[in-house]
């Protein structure tokens, strides 16, 4: 076994309650796993050492949704909503069909270089979903490379019902033979639950086959209008609904009241030009908030999370603390995982160190990158 000493951290955000947040602090990875955290004159002896003299160190970014399996361009698509064209769900046939134009090392390497322009920004964990092939073939064949390059991927089958095609005849394949052929690949299901792609019983009815082949849920709703999409998610035990842009008392009160993660994604919605997320009204009433970037090439092509914070914090008046916890521990939870999105001993070491002293610089600097070094499962990115 080998041992890495990181020592001369000036803060330390551990996201474990018993710990919280250290200065002048330590820590110990042996094997990819976190195995000590204190002050760092306590601190035991290991293998190697690096001192980051005085720099902020905290979880790894848990990007839980993006998009970053696909081919093509939508540069017009975005300068015609810059210029005042709203945005619809349509767009996404666009991607679709220079999706299935691109060859698997065509998809393959443009999800490399997504998720290496992630990692070298403090992302450590990140989902991605299919959803740009909408036939049989070519969903299993999207779900097949994202295994290969992604810690989570989930079926989004139901991103739209392809052109020319009847919605119900579609949905039909979804949790027919589309459902059989990639589940074996997938971990995860999800439904753009919206106005344009698919109504609450097509909703309910994709969930309902997903969750019997044993595939755990999630839920695009809320985005461009209140609608049945938080409820569905809430009554059948998703573990997040994303994007939660337009939402009632109820829905607030029905995700505080649930374990169901209001994933919030403000990139998109600055990109879109909608509102932003009720964050604040949100936190107030107990729910769970994680950020995401939603990487796409439609409606939030970034990969940055530290934008999303800062994002957070200036817009949606989130504190620095809740944006970093949505970012990393809840973007946890939002994926059922428990080993990352925190630094207490048995944690992945992923690992996010600053140039900077403390968290507050994310937001304090806005557009300034600040990431200096990156560990994941204990091995040095950048």
């Amino acid at each position: 076994m080998t041992s890495t000493l990181i020592t001369g951290i000036g803060e330390l955000t551990t996201n474990d309650p018993g710990l919280g947040r250290l200065t002048d602090a330590a820590l110990v990875f042996t094997d990819g796993r976190v195995e000590w955290v204190g002050s760092a004159s306590s601190a035991p002896d290991a293998d190697s050492r690096v001192d980051v003299e005085g720099r902020a160190v905290l979880p790894g970014w848990v990007d839980s949704h993006t998009h970053l399996l696909f081919a093509g361009d939508r540069t017009a698509e975005f300068e015609a909503r810059m210029a005042g064209q709203a945005y619809a769900a349509g767009g996404i046939a666009v991607t679709v069909g220079a999706t299935r134009a691109a060859s698997d090392e065509e998809l393959a390497a443009n999800l490399r270089r997504h998720v290496a322009e992630a990692v070298a920004q403090g992302t450590t964990t990140i989902e991605t979903k299919t959803g740009y092939g909408l036939t049989v073939e070519d969903e299993v064949r999207s779900a097949r490379i994202a295994a290969g390059h992604a810690d989570e991927v989930t079926f989004l089958g139901a991103h739209l019902v392809p052109p020319g095609a009847d919605p119900d005849s579609y949905v039909s394949l979804v949790i027919g033979d589309m459902l059989d052929a990639v589940a074996p690949h997938v971990r995860w299901a999800d439904v753009f639950c919206e106005q344009g792609a698919f109504d609450e019983d097509q909703s309910r009815a994709v969930l309902e086959a997903a969750q019997a082949k044993g595939l755990g849920l999630r839920v695009h709703g809320n985005q461009l209008g209140e609608g049945p999409g938080v409820r569905l998610a809430v009554e059948l035990g998703a573990a997040s609904v994303d994007h939660c842009t337009y939402l009632s008392d109820a829905d607030i009160d029905a995700l505080a009241d649930s374990s169901t993660v209001a994933t919030l994604l403000p990139a998109c919605d600055l990109s879109t030009r909608q509102s932003l997320p009720p964050a604040r009204q949100l936190l107030d009433a107990g729910a769970t908030v994680a950020l995401a970037s939603n990487c796409n090439p439609g409606s939030s092509y970034t990969t940055s999370m530290a934008y999303c914070i800062t994002t957070a914090v200036l817009q949606m008046r989130m504190t620095i603390e809740e944006a970093v916890t949505a970012a990393t521990l809840n973007g946890a939870k939002a994926l059922g995982r428990t080993d990352v999105g925190h630094l207490s001993p048995g944690a992945r070491a992923d690992i996010h160190v600053l140039n900077a002293p403390s968290t507050t610089h994310l937001a304090y600097r806005p557009g300034v990158p600040l990431t200096h070094a990156v560990w994941r499962a204990g091995v040095r990115q950048r």
